[in-house]
């Protein structure tokens, strides 16, 4: 659970700011959206690996 602590004096926009940070921070949304619907693990497994794939490609295209 996120808590943003605010005065009296806290404009609504700063506080609303912070929430945002904080939910970015700790990607909280990012974990919702993830948990919507429900992988195998295979397919979390396969994806993974073509990430993988991906980033040494790419890694060994800017070495060359």
């Amino acid at each position: 659970m996120l808590i943003v602590n605010v005065d009296n004096k806290t404009p609504i926009e700063k506080a609303l700011k912070l929430f945002k940070s904080k939910v970015i921070k700790t990607k909280l949304m990012t974990e919702l959206k993830k948990r919507k619907e429900f992988t195998k693990n295979s397919v979390m497994r396969r994806d993974e690996l073509k990430k993988a794939i991906y980033s040494q490609k790419y890694k060994s295209n800017e070495n060359d």
